[in-house]
């Protein structure tokens, strides 16, 4: 009995051991990525706040604002640009992130769908979403001019009444051992306008052809900048996952190989007592 268990002991201590090494080398090839991904979202930043402060300014120094994209309307027909991994093995990152589009729209209509990332792709295809956008293995590689025709495309619906909102589902990244999920509203672009402030008369600037005409100029371009991102966000937030999953991962494959280590130990030295046992049973019989 205490062979048979030795062999399926060491057995399962291989096995851990060949899995040890893989969950190893992914940790080390996430924790590469991560860094450049890090890097990457730190930098996305500055461009969409820049456009943000520039709407706002305009908002602000501009009492009668008033345009499609700042006119909120009832919700009956809402466009999700939804931004998850391309790959699993990150513990809950595409999960949260799904979940909470999903619960999003909870007794609503199902809005339609712009999905970037396999796992989008895969999850709203297989519950019978309308999707006007696809976009796999695109966090990674972000290119800059289908973030500009998701952008041109949202504000021509939202523009049209095709949709009444666009909200975008990403996962905010905070630090390497924090990650949010977030909801961002871009259109309309109502709480914009109701921001306070005070307006230095000699530093007002002046639009031409109106504050209206630029402001809508610009809404595309900040919400290009917004997917930009979001994707960047999201990339970084991933990648952070995965390693700390990794990472947990490798440490609970050292702890379980210890563990049959020990069991291991234990019936080798059962084994050597029987055979102890025996010798001396039998010397005593002769």
């Amino acid at each position: 009995m205490a062979k048979g268990n030795m062999k399926t002991i060491k057995r399962r201590i291989k096995s851990v051991g060949s899995t040890m090494k893989i969950t190893k080398a992914m940790e080390m090839v996430a924790s590469s990525k991560f860094r450049r991904a890090k890097t990457r979202a730190e930098s996305s930043r500055p461009f969409f706040e820049t456009l943000y402060s520039l709407l706002s300014d305009i908002a602000r120094e501009t009492d009668t604002l008033e345009t499609v994209f700042t006119r909120s309307r009832e919700v009956k027909n809402s466009l999700y640009i939804v931004v998850a991994g391309d790959r699993g093995l990150a513990g809950g990152y595409n999960s949260t992130i799904l979940k909470q589009a999903v619960h999003a729209h909870e007794g609503g209509p199902l809005p339609k769908v712009v999905a970037i990332g396999k796992k989008s792709i895969e999850y709203f295809r297989k519950h019978g979403y309308e999707l006007l956008g696809e976009y796999p293995d695109f966090s990674e590689y972000v290119d800059s001019s289908d973030c500009a025709d998701i952008a041109i495309s949202a504000a021509d619906m939202f523009r049209s009444g095709e949709v009444d909102e666009v909200v975008v589902f990403f996962t905010t990244f905070i630090s390497a051992l924090s990650q949010r999920p977030s909801r961002l509203k871009l259109l309309p672009l109502d709480d914009i306008t109701e921001q306070d402030g005070e307006v230095d008369p000699l530093k007002a600037s002046t639009y031409d052809p109106s504050a209206e005409a630029v402001f809508d100029r610009i809404v595309p371009k900040f919400i290009a900048s917004a997917v930009q991102c979001a994707c960047g966000e999201s990339y970084a937030s991933e990648q952070s996952a995965r390693r700390n999953a990794m990472k947990n991962a490798s440490e609970n494959a050292e702890d379980m190989i210890e563990n049959l280590s020990l069991l291991y130990n234990r019936a080798r030295q059962e084994k050597i007592t029987n055979e102890i046992n025996e010798i001396v049973a039998g010397a005593n019989a002769i």
